[in-house]
């Protein structure tokens, strides 16, 4: 039996400009972006127009990671929370400093891109959309 899993982050309304700077973060490729308004109209649930352009659902592939994207559907609530955080682990620490500098760009540097026990580089940023991210070079395992 085999499973995968991704994060699938919401947004309110600003999905697409999400999208496009992670895919230039993260060095992603965008496999694909659908609207609300790409769906077949329904008489009987008719759609706002400020809706037709926000993102249904969307596909980003980071090396052999994936992240799913959608706005919010109209005025529904949600809420961003620290809850839940994504980990990165590039191999290379020049690779760990460029995602983190492009992660930090109009966001929060939590904890600054450091040497640990652990890593030879490991910060924490929580981005300009409200996602926290740790990025971390794998250390030495023990043989």
């Amino acid at each position: 039996m085999s499973i995968s899993l991704n994060p699938y982050l919401m947004f309110a309304g600003n999905a697409r400009e999400a999208i496009y700077f992670y895919e230039k973060a993260l060095g992603g490729k965008i496999i694909g972006i659908m609207a609300f308004g790409d769906m077949p109209a329904n008489p009987e649930y008719p759609m706002a127009d400020h809706m037709k352009d926000r993102v249904m659902h969307a596909h980003l592939q980071i090396g052999e990671s994936n992240l799913m994207f959608s706005d919010s559907f109209d005025e529904t609530p949600f809420q961003v929370t620290d809850a839940v955080q994504i980990a990165i682990h590039p191999t290379e620490e020049t690779r760990a400093q460029e995602i983190f500098e492009a992660l930090a760009d109009g966001g929060q540097v939590i904890l600054p891109i450091q040497k640990t026990d652990w890593s030879p580089m490991y910060g924490i940023v929580k981005d300009k959309f409200g996602i926290t991210f740790q990025v971390n070079v794998p250390g030495q395992q023990p043989e």
